[in-house]
C-alpha cells in the first residue's frame, strides 16, 4: 500500500504535479509548432522541456511515494515513455491521414434564386 504524502512534501506535490502539467503541454505545443510552421530549431526547446517534465515526473514520483511500489513505477516509467513518442505517431498518423488534402479555402457558393 502507498504511504500518504506527508504534510512536509505536500508543497513538493503540488508544485512538481503543476511543473508536470506546464511541462507536458509546452512539450506539445513546441513540438506541434515546430512540425507545422517547419521550424526544426525549435525541436531542442520542445526536448528541453520534455527534459522538464521528465525530471518532475520523477520528483513527484518519489515525494508522492510512487517508487515504493513496483507498479507505480512501471505507471510513471510508460507515462514517461508514452510521453516522448505520442507527439511523433499522432504528427505521423495526421500527415498519413490529411497530407493529400488541398489546403485552399472552397470557394463560396453563388446564391440561389428560387
Amino acid at each position: 500500500m502507498i504511504e500518504p504524502v506527508a504534510l512536509a512534501d505536500f508543497f513538493t506535490v503540488f508544485f512538481t504535479a503543476a511543473l508536470v502539467i506546464l511541462c507536458g503541454g509546452l512539450y506539445a505545443l513546441l513540438f506541434a509548432y515546430a512540425r507545422v510552421k517547419d521550424t526544426p530549431r525549435l525541436m531542442p526547446l520542445a526536448y528541453l522541456s520534455y527534459a522538464g517534465l521528465a525530471v518532475s515526473a520523477l520528483v513527484l514520483a518519489h515525494a508522492a511515494h510512487l517508487f515504493d511500489s513496483a507498479f507505480w513505477t512501471l505507471v510513471v516509467g510508460l507515462m514517461l515513455a508514452g510521453y516522448l513518442v505520442a507527439p511523433h505517431g499522432i504528427w505521423h498518423l495526421c500527415v498519413g491521414t490529411h497530407g493529400d488534402e488541398d489546403h485552399a479555402a472552397p470557394e463560396p457558393e453563388s446564391p440561389r434564386l428560387v
